[in-house]
């Protein structure tokens, strides 16, 4: 059998409606919005053909409860060690419809929401434009990686505090310990937590994700197999809602602003989280061997370039000294200074390299930046 991660077809990726590929110039290389370029696991796709085959596209309708729920529930249990709350889960379109109602619901105009920065950019202009104010939480570079600090949460009042671990776009994986102490901060400032831990089947040993609720009850824990499963166009998310207050809140607030996701992206979720495990253990070893090859890369350039090897996600954050590297290495990766963006914090020398593909097309990447980054130009 094939392995499905060694190789890629670009003409595929870039015929398709993808915007990673689809919206670049010919002969540029996708490097930047988070979506792998592999295809899909075998039940996943089998899942998403038996329903149009039966031609069953109308509403969705489940007599034994939304399988979205029951697959989320029985994951989180036996692959992360966390028992959701009965009756707690809601099934979204994606995280950011989930901040914007947490935020709506749970803040006023004007409230300070804090979030570590660099920060996932339409987080940010998220909370802008709900009125809201970001109070970013530094994030700092250490001899061992990098460390996302909380000291600021106790001078300057909050009210909700978005928490993304595995964090985008450092990769860096919270350990039980610090979170146990985020933990013991939340509940002293009354401090409402939105987890996003939409990477959390993306960490590499010795890592593990600790699901922030499993030691904060009131969190709000945001997930999706979109990320780890290579389906975020299917649109489908989860919100296990802990705190009490919002909880009753969103009981009373009208169903129609909660959306209903479709048939598809609902047995497709399914099919990752039930049925996808053995692809997904394929995948990770492909996307460490990658990571490996980023790190080996980035320590040989002439300059620091302030990289620290993911401990999750498939995503690499890159000092590259502000170039705007496009044009010159014909691949297009994510600017840094987009992740700061509404705050004084400055990522602009900074890059984002999605590396959620083939080696040797991470090879090509790598060798491209190389020659632009160093006076040359990719043949």
């Amino acid at each position: 059998m094939n392995d499905p991660f060694e190789t890629i077809d670009p003409e595929r990726l870039r015929s398709g409606y993808g915007v990673k590929w689809g919206s670049l110039p010919p002969g540029t290389i996708g490097a930047w919005v988070a979506d792998m370029d592999f295809g899909v696991p075998p039940a996943v796709q089998e899942s998403i053909l038996r329903t149009t085959r039966q031609a069953d596209f109308g509403y969705p309708h489940w007599p034994g409860g939304d399988p979205v729920i029951e697959a989320f529930e029985q994951r989180m249990l036996t692959r992360h060690g966390w028992r959701p709350r009965p009756g707690r889960t809601r099934v979204f379109s994606d995280l950011l419809q989930i901040l914007q109602i947490v935020i709506e619901y749970a803040t006023e105009p004007g409230d300070g929401i804090a979030i570590h920065v660099p920060a996932y950019p339409p987080f940010l202009a998220s909370i802008v434009r709900a009125g809201r104010r970001i109070v970013p939480l530094p994030v700092t570079r250490g001899d061992s990686g990098w460390h996302l600090s909380h000291e600021p949460l106790r001078e300057q009042r909050c009210r909700l505090l978005v928490l993304v671990n595995p964090h985008n776009p450092t990769g860096r994986v919270l350990s039980r310990e610090e979170l146990r102490s985020l933990a013991t901060l939340a509940e002293e400032q009354d401090l409402l937590v939105l987890a996003d831990e939409i990477h959390a089947d993306l960490v590499y040993a010795p890592h593990r994700h600790i699901p922030f609720a499993s030691l904060a009850p009131a969190t709000i824990t945001a997930t999706s197999a979109t990320k780890a499963f290579n389906i975020a166009g299917l649109r489908c998310a989860v919100a296990h809602i802990g705190s009490d207050r919002l909880h009753e809140a969103l009981e009373r607030a009208p169903l129609d602003i909660f959306g209903t996701p479709s048939i598809l992206s609902r047995v497709a979720t399914v099919a990752a989280w039930r049925h996808s495990d053995a692809w997904l253990t394929a995948l990770l070893n492909t996307l460490d061997h990658n990571r490996h090859l980023i790190e080996e890369w980035a320590a040989a350039l002439p300059w620091d370039a302030r990289y620290h090897s993911p401990q999750g996600t498939y995503l690499s954050w890159l000092d590259l000294g502000g170039e705007s590297l496009e044009r010159r290495a014909r691949v297009k990766l994510s600017e840094g200074a987009e992740f700061s963006q509404h705050t004084e914090v400055d990522t602009s020398a900074f890059a984002r390299l999605n590396f959620a593909t083939s080696p040797s097309n991470l090879t090509e990447i790598l060798e491209r930046l190389t020659a632009a980054l160093l006076g040359g130009w990719p043949r």
